[in-house]
């Protein structure tokens, strides 16, 4: 069990990590909008340019700020119930959401978007708007990454959630 916390903890610390990151991205996606709504609205001026910034920005921060989240356990749920169950329930529920849906979702989605990413790298793909991101290749790249990280987080949940099983909280 010692091995799987500390591996639990290295997946914990990237995705701290990886979060702090992102949320420097936050603040520069913030300032992008607001260079373009003046652009916009005081001088009736928009480049495309900057409009595919915004959300090359937004999907970097939605991909690779998914495991961070989870890390904190700030994603949405329904917790109708969940919030009633005591710690030992809560961690069955973790376990099995985890191991059903989390991580067969997140391979899916790594193995399909894996060749989706190698193609678009082959050709170099790039915006189809002129004046556009030249590089939209790298934006897809994160597609995979984001859910790799998820997943690990993922893995991460489910540790503790065997170590809560096991051992409940007093």
């Amino acid at each position: 069990m010692v091995i799987l916390e500390r591996l639990a903890g290295i997946i914990d610390s990237i995705n701290e990590g990886v979060g702090k990151l992102v949320s420097w991205v936050s603040l520069g996606l913030v300032v992008v909008v607001l260079i373009d709504v003046i652009m916009r609205y005081l001088f009736n001026n928009s480049y495309v340019f900057v409009q595919e910034l915004e959300w090359h920005m937004f999907a970097f921060l939605f991909l690779l700020g998914a495991g961070y989240t989870l890390l904190h356990d700030q994603h949405v749920r329904v917790d109708l119930l969940y919030q009633q169950f005591n710690p030992k329930t809560k961690a069955w529920v973790n376990l099995f959401g985890v191991v059903f849906f989390l991580l067969p979702g997140c391979y899916l989605i790594i193995s399909v978007s894996i060749p989706w990413v190698v193609t678009a790298y082959e050709i170099g793909e790039i915006s189809p708007d002129p004046g556009g991101i030249p590089a939209r290749f790298i934006i897809k790249s994160f597609v995979p990454i984001g859910f790799i990280l998820l997943m690990l987080q993922g893995v991460s949940l489910g540790i503790n959630s065997i170590k809560t099983i096991i051992f409940p909280p007093c």
